[in-house]
């Protein structure tokens, strides 16, 4: 399929750079709506669940597909600020997690999921002996998470369910740190008893010797989901076909990258990391990191959240939250859901 995608864009650029006709350029399905933007706008934060933007970024791979396009990487520190960046306009792509994005789009804001970046193992740290699990936890006792709403918080609501009966139970303990400031706050053992955190800043924290991990992500969950998803708003994907379909290329060019040429992205990113070779490498390839431009758990988090008063709606199918090659990517069986379909929920 992906080999499809990038031959399909391959042909629509030969039309564009041989100066076609529009008439020609009807026939071939592109019409007057192959324009290509100036710049495009795509965010970008710092950990190991980018790692396939921050290929793309470097190998300039979506400069392969639209030649002479400027690229604009903004780096952001939350979700929640990348989503307002979109809202605003003043982004073309963003990425975060599906909470995020589905707190907005129950809200109408009108994008849906381009492509997925990667699954990736994350988890609820603590520093305090007395602390083995959920129920050891106080009222006073503080959980950093990035914001409210976060995949984080909501994967905290979800354990929270399963061990005290109650998904909203540790709402009031939540307070918002960025992933940095939370892992130097946890390690330090200063303001906060716990953190909710993903690579490399929960590899950080379990490799300090006074932290334990008390919930694990994917058991909270139930299965395997996305860490982080890419959203692109309808003006993008409707008035930039072309340059829609070169970026959905450009990512599954860098996520083929990084799964079959490791070590040389290793070797490509450790600077950005500020790690050597060897430990960037031990983090990309870390058990339960899955770097896939395949959603899973689209389902799933909007049935929770809905049924816990996060959003008031669930999508009726992926159609209302994915654009067309994620849903085509997943599939539709006869009869019985398909194994990609079965992924989207818990």
């Amino acid at each position: 399929m992906r080999k499809k995608a990038i031959a399909s864009v391959l042909v629509l650029f030969m039309f564009i750079l041989a100066g076609c006709s529009t008439a020609r350029n009807r026939d071939a399905g592109i019409g007057g709506n192959a324009k290509i933007p100036p710049k495009i706008r795509i965010s970008l934060q710092y950990g190991i669940g980018y790692a396939p933007l921050q290929i793309m970024k470097e190998k300039k791979l979506l400069e392969k597909y639209l030649p002479g396009v400027k690229v604009e990487w903004k780096q952001m520190g939350t979700g929640g600020v990348i989503r307002e960046a979109l809202v605003k306009g003043d982004l073309d792509v963003g990425f975060m997690g599906i909470p995020p994005y589905l707190v907005a789009w129950d809200k109408g804001v009108d994008w849906k999921i381009a492509i997925a970046l990667a699954s990736s193992p994350q988890g609820l740290q603590t520093n305090k002996k007395t602390v083995n699990s959920l129920k050891d936890l106080g009222k006073n006792d503080k959980i950093a998470v990035p914001i409210p709403g976060s995949v984080q918080h909501i994967l905290l609501a979800m354990a929270a369910e399963k061990e005290l009966g109650d998904a909203k139970a540790l709402d009031k303990n939540l307070i918002s740190m960025t992933h940095p400031d939370g892992a130097t706050a946890l390690i330090s053992e200063a303001a906060i008893s716990a953190h909710f955190t993903s690579p490399p800043y929960l590899f950080k924290e379990l490799e300090a010797k006074n932290i334990k991990q008390i919930v694990d992500a994917e058991k909270a969950f139930g299965g395997e989901h996305s860490f982080l998803v890419g959203v692109t708003t309808k003006k993008f994907h409707d008035e930039y076909p072309l340059a829609y379909a070169a970026f959905c290329a450009a990512v599954n060019d860098a996520i083929y990258f990084v799964n079959n040429n490791t070590r040389e992205a290793a070797k490509i990113l450790a600077p950005e990391y500020k790690l050597s070779e060897e430990e960037t490498y031990k983090y990309l390839t870390w058990p339960g990191t899955n770097y896939t431009s395949t959603p899973y758990g689209l389902m799933g988090f909007a049935q929770f959240m809905q049924k816990y008063g996060y959003i008031r709606k669930v999508p009726k199918d992926l159609n209302e939250i994915a654009w067309e090659n994620v849903v085509s990517a997943i599939g539709k069986k006869a009869g019985d859901k398909s194994v990609l379909e079965k992924a989207q929920y818990r």
